[in-house]
């Protein structure tokens, strides 16, 4: 797998593709077409792939924007960007992916555009239902992974614990060795 999903959410999991916003170097995970098809397969949104193109992978990285956009306005308790509403608003309203019923199971089938158009409708779901109240960025400063906390207690502080949690806990450690190493 090339992709991670830690976050709860596919829409976040999506807006993840461009991974430490803040950094010198952010990492861009759909940097190609494949690696939109990838990301489709390992979340299990379009298990079968899509075949996306270049102008699919330009309208991703549109909507990701979008919705990144708005989740950022939701945490910082702001009004939500017009342009971002109506970017992710013209993306939903795509036709999503088809279910389709086997002897054997289940499967999804569609275009980039139908599983697009799946992620806008998550978000649609998220940043404007209940749970938008419990989105929260990972407490690792490289990090800007943004999460739902479904913890008890709301105290979750990283996106996943086996790396940005392990992390931070790691440095600590070691500072504190150093410190009473002097």
């Amino acid at each position: 797998m090339i992709h991670s999903f830690p976050c709860g959410d596919p829409a976040l999991d999506f807006v993840g593709t461009w991974q430490a916003r803040r950094n010198e170097s952010p990492a861009e995970k759909l940097g190609t077409p494949a690696g939109l098809d990838a990301w489709f397969v390992e979340s299990t949104l379009a298990p079968d792939g899509t075949s996306p193109t270049a102008e699919d992978l330009a309208a991703a990285i549109e909507l990701r924007e979008a919705i990144y956009a708005l989740v950022l306005a939701r945490l910082e308790r702001h009004d939500l960007p017009e342009d971002d509403m109506t970017t992710v608003n013209t993306y939903a309203a795509h036709p999503p992916l088809l279910r389709v019923l086997h002897q054997d199971g289940r499967s999804k089938e569609g275009t980039s555009a139908a599983a697009l158009s799946e992620i806008a409708r998550g978000a649609i779901e998220l940043v404007g239902g209940s749970e938008a109240g419990l989105l929260r960025e990972c407490a690792r400063p490289e990090c800007t992974q943004v999460y739902i906390d479904r913890s008890r207690g709301q105290r979750r502080e990283w996106c996943s614990m086996k790396t940005c949690g392990s992390r931070v806990k790691v440095a600590a450690y070691r500072s504190r060795l150093k410190a009473a190493n002097g």
